[in-house]
């Protein structure tokens, strides 16, 4: 394996770790703010975090380095490009979280690994038979997991699963934007209009305290900085080495933690069905790339 190839399938790896850990501060930050104003404070927090670092990258990095020049305008472009999809989907999956646990979240928003082929069909790149069939196994999985006994899906699931269509978008986004710009700058400049765009519907729709901020000040912190700073900046690093589909696999293994983390921190239990379902939508994610 080429060093350059272990050390962006490394950086994927601890991204998914954090990741999927983040869920059940996700989780239970919602028990001190709404989804939107928790999601801006978390990203505008993330963003700033990054200063340092982006002053720092951008004056050793030679322009020559990449497709395009360094002007602020190609940053407030690809930062309002992947800013948008962002705040699509993390909003979604926040709003989810709040009425699904973290487990389900998890694995729900990892379909974003069966999506991100399909949706290189507008791009003209046409997947294989194990797509296809790594696709039936994810939506067989997702009944068992998600589909109860009255044939209904939770909305919090629901919120979720469309969240991983903004998800698979984004890889597809960050596949494009991360070898054409300097990844710390373009990270920040993402997290900044998630933030913004956040805390802007949270300031109409929800209540901001201070109680509640410090409420949910641990979930906060790593978020914002964990989840935010580190985790959404490795994979722009990581993903100007890797293709969205070679990326999206190792990510989907935030769904793994995300369930361990779930039973570690919250005591969230899955039966046979649950279970079942997990392996199957884990199956299909594998099978959906090792037979593209």
């Amino acid at each position: 394996m080429k060093l350059a190839t272990l050390k962006s399938d490394s950086l994927l790896l601890l991204t998914a770790l954090i990741w999927g850990t983040a869920f059940v501060f996700q989780k239970t930050g919602m028990e001190h703010l709404g989804p939107f104003s928790f999601n801006g404070i978390r990203f505008v927090l993330g963003s700033l975090a990054l200063t340092p670092l982006v002053v720092f990258s951008l004056r050793r990095t030679a322009p020559a380095e990449y497709q395009q020049p360094h002007g602020f305008g190609t940053y407030l472009k690809g930062g309002l490009i992947a800013g948008c999809v962002l705040f699509g989907g993390a909003a979604l999956q926040q709003l989810g979280i709040v009425t699904t646990t973290a487990a389900n979240a998890g694995f729900i928003t990892g379909l974003y690994v069966i999506l991100t082929p399909l949706l290189g069909l507008f791009f003209r790149q046409r997947p294989g038979w194990g797509t296809w069939a790594g696709g039936a196994l994810a939506v067989a999985g997702l009944y068992l997991l998600s589909i109860h006994g009255d044939l209904t899906i939770s909305r919090g699931d629901l919120y979720v699963l469309v969240g991983a269509l903004f998800w698979a978008t984004h890889m597809l986004v960050i596949g494009w934007l991360a070898p054409r710009m300097n990844p710390l700058a373009l990270a920040q400049a993402q997290f900044m209009v998630c933030g913004l765009l956040s805390l802007a519907v949270g300031l109409v729709f929800e209540e901001i305290t201070w109680s509640g901020m410090l409420g949910a000040a641990d979930a906060i912190l790593y978020c914002g900085l964990m989840s935010t700073g580190v985790a959404y900046t490795l994979q722009v690093v990581a993903q100007r080495q890797a293709d969205p589909a070679h990326a999206s696999i190792i990510l989907s293994l935030e769904a793994l933690f995300a369930a361990v983390a779930g039973w570690m921190l919250l005591g969230e239990l899955l039966g046979v069905r649950e279970l079942t379902g997990c392996g199957l939508m884990l199956a299909g994610m594998v099978l959906s790339q090792l037979r593209p």
